[in-house]
């Protein structure tokens, strides 16, 4: 029913339901008994935090904050929301979101839409949730915020948030604004996480920076070593892709559609290759979160053993509905169960 409206009235029509339905303390109860999947070889200790499995909800689809409690009820094990800006932004006009059925991707160019961060920190203020909660903040779409206002933008935000996340996760690159880039440049990257004080500010929730990826890789290793220098806790790979690469969609479609970040199974492979490359260049010390083309157990146990922690999902959400949570979970577990393994931890490293 959903892929017979377009993908953006689609998307804004689940967030509004999500977010009224998920005030139904019965209903709620009713999807978990449905959706939620527990099992003791899943659950992990991150960060200090109980994850009671490692699929959790990919920033981007709640840019609010305003479905947790829904979202909690399908059975993911952790939920980012965002990415928020200390600006609120109605993001680019529509068409802005589109879909690639050929090649299980999406195509959007949202820009940021979202609240702002003074409006949606006063909205955590009274979310109580069960499963831990990550806040993605990026730079407020807008081109002439740049240099020192840039860094004073993204410092707002992460003022107005850290004391109401589990983790923050620092968006560097956004494909879906004018600019394109913000700090992906290592000199820029390091001005901003000094701004920030991370790994000098003890007080500060568990930091991560989320990749583009269409980093080569002599950019991610730079990027790496200005973030390793901080002592950064983890990072996110990858964010969509500006680039046009493995899709079977016609070009003609591809050129009708135009800018914006691919995501969805079109990323799948060179994700994995990040998370290897982000995996072996930190010796497996630091978490890592995986996405970018999980629709199935199979997936998400490639990118396990690429070398992630956890995992999120956002497109495979979109084209297989809220029972792929659950479908995955169970997919790991009988996975350890065949392989003679005690726990979700040990895919780590696993070779074929």
């Amino acid at each position: 029913m959903l892929f017979r409206l377009t993908s953006d009235y689609a998307h804004e029509a689940t967030i509004k339901s999500a977010a009224s339905l998920g005030k139904n303390r019965w209903l709620l109860k009713t999807l978990r008994s449905l959706y939620s999947y527990k099992n003791p070889v899943l659950e992990q200790k991150i960060f200090g935090l109980t994850f009671q499995n490692p699929v959790g909800l990919a920033a981007g689809f709640d840019k609010n904050g305003t479905t947790i409690a829904f979202m909690e009820s399908l059975g993911f094990g952790f939920i980012e929301i965002g990415s928020i800006t200390a600006n609120p932004s109605t993001g680019n006009p529509k068409p802005r979101s589109f879909r690639l059925p050929k090649d299980q991707s999406l195509i959007n160019r949202l820009g940021l839409n979202n609240e702002g961060a003074q409006t949606i920190s006063r909205r955590l203020k009274k979310v109580n949730p069960s499963v831990p909660i990550g806040i993605n903040i990026a730079k407020t779409h807008d081109p002439s915020i740049e240099g020192e206002k840039a860094i004073a933008d993204y410092k707002t935000s992460f003022d107005f948030i850290k004391d109401f996340a589990d983790y923050i996760t620092l968006n560097i690159s956004c494909p879906n604004t004018r600019e394109g880039k913000t700090f992906e440049d290592p000199a820029t990257l390091d001005a901003l996480l000094t701004e920030l004080e991370i790994g000098k500010d003890a007080s500060l929730p568990p930091i991560l920076v989320k990749f583009s990826v269409d980093l080569t890789n002599d950019e991610l290793l730079s990027l790496l070593q200005v973030c390793e220098s901080h002592a950064v806790d983890g990072y996110v790979a990858v964010n969509t892709s500006s680039k046009r690469v493995n899709l079977t969609t016609s070009q003609k479609e591809i050129k009708r559609i135009g800018n914006g970040g691919l995501s969805g199974k079109a990323i799948a492979s060179r994700s994995t290759e990040i998370i290897k490359q982000i995996h072996s260049f930190t010796k497996g010390e630091k978490t890592i979160i995986g996405v970018g083309g999980i629709f199935s157990s199979s997936d998400a146990i490639e990118k396990l053993k690429a070398g992630a922690d956890l995992l999120q999902l956002y497109t495979g959400l979109v084209y297989n509905g809220p029972g792929v949570v659950k479908q995955i979970n169970q997919g790991i577990a009988s996975y350890l169960e065949e392989n003679g393994l005690s726990h979700v931890y040990h895919i780590k490293n696993l070779k074929d």
